[in-house]
């Protein structure tokens, strides 16, 4: 069964290092590509994401996560008072704030000067 065994593959102690670095090229081009196709956007959209937070300030129209319009009436360390409607405010925590209205167009103005 043993004399099978070798007959089937290579001699033993004969592929060596080179057969086990074989596939080290292809593993690095796996992970090249999955940095610029996966990681980088993900890092970047978080980066701008945190900005956005940062730079939210009152009067602000804002969209939560959930899908809620409203207008920033007063900012916390981690949350955010949403007027969302006449005498109606509520209280939202500041990372499940999705967008702020107008945040593009300041962002792309800004470049431009």
């Amino acid at each position: 069964m043993t004399a099978f065994a070798f007959a089937a593959g290579e001699a033993p102690g004969a592929g060596g290092v080179g057969s086990a670095l074989a596939p080290l090229p292809f593993l690095l081009l796996i992970f090249v590509i999955f940095y610029f196709l996966l990681i980088r956007p993900q890092q970047k959209k978080h980066r701008e994401q945190r900005d956005m937070l940062r730079a939210l300030k009152t009067g602000d129209q804002v969209v939560t996560i959930g899908g809620i319009y409203g207008t920033v009436v007063d900012i916390d360390e981690t949350k955010v008072k949403l007027k969302i409607a006449e005498n109606v405010k509520i209280d939202v925590a500041q990372t499940s704030i999705a967008s702020r209205l107008g945040w593009e167009g300041e962002k792309k103005g800004k470049e431009g000067s």
